[in-house]
């Protein structure tokens, strides 16, 4: 199985689907613009990841609730981005979606992006109906209420914040529904997945957050020094930079510890080993040796 091209596959699927007809223009280019070039599609290979370590032999389950997984965080973004939030001009080294295309048009973007994962995810069960309302479940708990990326978003505008609650829900909520929804796309329930998403999850928010305190803004693909800015919590704000660096490498590896048993274990293992070591922004490497 190539992850990648059955990923842009699942999600230029869907995005023609919802280009068809008589869709406005202006809106459609603005998904598109959201969605593509791709980024690290780190959720959706996660998925696949899960659902191949665990025996799947039929990965359509997995690639359509990986791709909803890829557009709700495209979604997450273009929202992010607006004027009333960041107010960011770039996102992957391009014009940010409001940038672009003006912010009614972002606004939209980001709802059409949220309606056509829930879409994708019921096309894409149609040859395993069973684990439709699992996916559907996953899916929904990881955007929304009480702890999806919705709550991670407000917990911005709150004045009393706990870092770990406000990292778990703005970015970790999607890691843990990608592991999940992996197990459940090959018939695993999904429980003991959630701790490899959410270790996963918390790895890249540290890193995150390493790179918008040191990185560079051509490399990250967006503006850098937000979080201070914005006197947002982050990683870097409470620990320090060698502190998260410290905190990113115990938490990779409970993220590899806590895969459970299943027949590609150890392989996967072994890829979220790689993909931690990927974490730390270049100009960091030397210190987190």
């Amino acid at each position: 199985m190539d992850a990648v091209a059955l990923i842009e596959s699942t999600l230029t699927t869907a995005m023609l689907r919802a280009e068809a007809g008589d869709a406005p223009p202006k809106l459609a280019a603005a998904m598109r613009h959201a969605v593509f070039p791709r980024g690290a599609r780190v959720r959706p290979r996660l998925c696949l990841a899960v659902a191949s370590a665990c025996g799947a032999r039929d990965f359509d389950a997995a690639a359509a609730a990986g791709a909803a997984l890829e557009f709700l965080h495209c979604a997450s973004l273009v929202h992010d981005d607006l004027p009333c939030f960041d107010d960011a001009p770039i996102r992957r080294g391009k014009a940010s979606v409001h940038a672009a295309f003006g912010a009614p048009l972002a606004v939209l973007a980001g709802d059409a992006l949220i309606v056509l994962a829930f879409q994708t995810v019921a096309l894409g069960c149609a040859a395993q109906p069973g684990a439709l309302a699992g996916l559907i479940g996953i899916v929904a708990q990881s955007v929304g209420m009480p702890g999806g990326i919705v709550a991670g978003q407000a917990w911005e505008s709150e004045d009393d914040v706990d870092l770990a609650r406000y990292q778990r829900a703005k970015t970790s909520a999607l890691f843990a529904a990608a592991a999940m929804a992996g197990a459940v796309s090959a018939g695993y329930a999904p429980a003991a997945w959630r701790a490899l998403g959410e270790n996963l999850g918390d790895a890249y928010q540290i890193a995150d957050d390493l790179c918008d305190a040191a990185g560079d803004a051509a490399v990250c693909g967006k503006p850098i020094g937000q979080d201070n800015a914005l006197h947002r919590p982050s990683a870097v704000a409470q620990y320090g930079i060698d502190g998260a660096l410290d905190r990113l490498d115990v938490i990779a590896e409970a993220a590899a510890a806590s895969i459970p048993d299943c027949p590609g274990a150890g392989p996967l293992r072994a890829l979220i080993v790689q993909e931690a070591k990927r974490l730390v922004p270049k100009a960091l490497v030397r210190a987190a040796a």
